[in-house]
């Protein structure tokens, strides 16, 4: 899935990305998701991989430890989240250009 929530206003793109987190846990289809909202990837994803500017590399791959099913409203608080969106943005940091 490339960007498929870009275009949403903020409370469908909650309300759709919890849907899709209900549909995943439901199904467990691996599912490959591009996008350039962190907070989206860290809130949504098992695990992040960050890509390096051109020519596009892995810079880095981390495991999103956080429980299932998730909660979206409530992750936004969560200590492990927010150290996994940190630690995340700091390898994206040396990428934008």
């Amino acid at each position: 899935m490339d960007e498929p929530f870009g275009a949403l206003d903020a409370q469908t793109r909650l309300t759709v990305q919890s849907e899709f987190l209900e549909l995943w846990y439901e199904t467990h289809k691996t599912v490959i998701f591009v996008t350039h909202d962190l907070e989206e990837a860290v809130l949504l994803a098992d695990r992040v991989v960050v890509m390096t500017a051109r020519p596009g590399r892995i810079k880095s791959d981390t495991i999103v430890d956080l429980a299932r099913p998730r909660v979206i409203d409530e992750l936004r608080f969560d200590p492990v989240f927010r150290e996994t969106e940190h630690r995340i943005w700091e390898e994206l940091r040396g990428e934008i250009v």
